[in-house]
């Protein structure tokens, strides 16, 4: 059975725990370096990504994430975890905390505020149907490395990528019942 984490500094967590056990894996919090030691799989759900990044790093979890994924570990960013994988921003402040893993140039909350929020069926590759996309102050792939998969895009710009290990969507997967984006991470995860 798969061990995925879900960073559990701030934001979404309990969602995607739930929906991880209903894929069959085991999940499991990650709140210091030495829970990543055993996971297939780490997930940096949505929440506040300046916040985020920062509680990373006061937990020392920026590098152990960073080891633990060139020693083979999956990362699948949700939202704000988007951000935290890019490894350039556009807005917010240069120096945010982040762990620039993917190749890709984010720009923050590219959809508007909170009030702009909404809900659209975003056709990922790799996956037959449209998935529910749940964007809240949601952040866009502006440009993409070669090594970068481009799985979905909108008007706005990439809404989900793939860089070998590592996955980004702009969405919340874990807003929905659709346990689809969890397992298409957790093949990820076995390849």
């Amino acid at each position: 059975m798969a061990a995925i984490g879900v960073l559990s500094v701030q934001g979404a967590v309990s969602e995607h725990i739930d929906l991880i056990r209903r894929c069959g894996a085991e999940a499991l919090p990650v709140k210091k370096p030495a829970d990543l030691k055993r996971l297939d799989g780490l997930i940096i759900p949505g929440g506040e990504s300046t916040t985020i990044g920062s509680l990373m790093k006061i937990y020392g979890l920026n590098d152990a994430i960073t080891v633990r994924h060139h020693e083979g570990m999956a990362v699948f960013g949700t939202c704000a975890g988007m951000v935290i994988l890019a490894r350039e921003l556009l807005d917010g402040y240069r120096e945010q905390p982040r762990l620039a893993l993917m190749d890709i140039i984010v720009r923050r909350n590219a959809f508007g505020r909170q009030k702009e929020s909404f809900e659209a069926p975003v056709l990922v590759k790799g996956i037959d149907t449209p998935v529910e996309g749940v964007f809240i102050r949601a952040p866009v792939i502006v440009e993409a490395g070669n090594a970068v998969e481009v799985l979905a895009a909108r008007e706005e710009g990439i809404v989900a990528a793939r860089q070998g290990k590592l996955l980004a969507v702009s969405f919340h997967p874990e807003l929905t019942d659709d346990l689809r984006m969890h397992r298409f991470f957790l093949e990820m995860c076995r390849a």
